[in-house]
């Protein structure tokens, strides 16, 4: 009988602790990364290329004006309502501009009517009151959609071409003409021949671009292989994409920036595939282990809060990327996406990023549509991130 009684409880502890070895080796796998010593030459490098600076979106010249709050009313239709954090950001500017002495008005916990979506700021309303708020003062999980029918869900920004360009193209920060073949300093990037962009609008003659948290101008002349995309998930040509959006990244010639633009054309050879109606896609099972067996290299990553380099840097930007593409096609239907934190990845507007990593970390969709989908996502050493989609049948 003890011998029996004694059999019984192991068997009763190695169930009860199977389940914990199981999930610790699956999010062992899922994180994948490779412990290193970081030295401080990596973190000041790393610190450099992660900095945020809204100053230099701060431009001079021809650029395009978003709808301020004077385009508004008290009657105008609102896109979404919002709640405002109580944590920071209290206010409603008068102003785009939080510094001390602009009017604003108290506005924490409150419920707003949410007018316009720019980049950076946001039109809302409280009973009489329009101002500004900045994106990351609304919790993106308080805002719903007023009239689901005829808006698009928040962040969902449609870009209405792909092209490649012709010759080394110039994405301007306003939309001055260019001072020679150079750089004039005008530039945010200028991307070489053979790039695979996609285009927003074209506006004043000129072809607009999301870079980072601005805008960028690219002429015409310096584009071929102007297709539009299908504003819908139907074809309106053969293989027409239904969906394509591009997020750009730094060019630094550095050894730890070098890694992660590796990083990201290999990540993005991972996710070019097609996903079967019914499917769900697993970032992570998909691009990981993150770790230099699977092919990356050290570049910086974000790990409890802080960025250090790391195994597989770079794959939260074609994470992000992609996140973008799926939220234009509905039945794409997202299960599961955590950002960053705080304020999100510099490369995006916030609440527009996807971050993948580890358990936590990670980006999953099921394709709801009755046809396979095809995710061709293009980088070629050239500073953009291109990913587009096509239906597959």
């Amino acid at each position: 009988m003890r011998r029996f009684l004694c059999g019984w409880l192991c068997l009763c502890l190695w169930l009860a602790m199977g389940p914990c070895f199981a999930m610790a080796e699956e999010e062992e796998e899922a994180m994948g990364e490779d412990s290193t010593e970081v030295t401080q030459e990596q973190e000041k490098e790393v610190e450099e290329l992660d900095a945020e600076d809204d100053s230099i979106y701060e431009v001079s010249g021809m650029i395009y004006q978003e709808p301020g709050k004077e385009a508004f009313n008290a009657n105008s239709p609102a896109l979404y309502t919002g709640i405002i954090r109580t944590d920071f950001g209290r206010c409603i500017w008068m102003e785009k501009n939080t510094e001390k002495g602009t009017k604003s008005v108290a506005a924490a916990g409150k419920k707003v009517d949410i007018l316009y979506v720019g980049l950076k700021w946001m039109v809302v309303r409280l009973g009489k009151t329009i101002g500004y708020v900045k994106r990351e003062y609304i919790h993106k999980n308080t805002i719903v959609t007023i009239d689901p029918v005829n808006t698009a869900p928040f962040n969902v920004q449609k870009h209405a071409y792909t092209a490649t360009t012709a010759v080394p193209c110039h994405v301007r920060k306003t939309m001055d003409p260019s001072q020679g073949d150079g750089d004039d300093g005008n530039n945010w990037v200028i991307l070489k021949a053979g790039t695979q962009i996609t285009i927003w609008q074209f506006y004043e003659g000129w072809a607009m671009v999301n870079y980072m948290r601005s805008y960028g101008y690219i002429d015409p002349a310096e584009l071929t292989d102007l297709k539009p995309v299908s504003p819908t998930e139907e074809e309106i040509f053969d293989d027409c994409p239904i969906a394509a959006y591009t997020s750009y990244y730094k060019m630094v010639q550095s050894e730890t920036n070098l890694n992660r633009i590796h990083n990201i054309k290999l990540g993005c050879s991972f996710i070019s595939r097609v996903v079967d109606p019914g499917e769900t896609f697993d970032a992570n099972k998909i691009m990981g282990r993150y770790n230099a067996s699977k092919g990356y290299k050290q570049a910086p990553v974000m790990i409890d809060g802080k960025t250090v380099p790391g195994y597989g840097g770079g794959t939260c930007q074609v994470a992000s990327t992609l996140y973008n593409v799926l939220i234009q096609l509905p039945k794409l239907t997202i299960l599961y996406r955590h950002p960053h934190g705080g304020n999100g990845a510099s490369y995006l507007p916030i609440h527009c990023d996807a971050a993948v990593g580890n358990a936590k970390l990670n980006l999953k969709f099921r394709n709801d549509y009755d046809f396979p989908v095809r995710i061709e996502a293009l980088s070629n050493d050239d500073g953009a991130l291109s990913i587009r989609i096509y239906r597959a049948d």
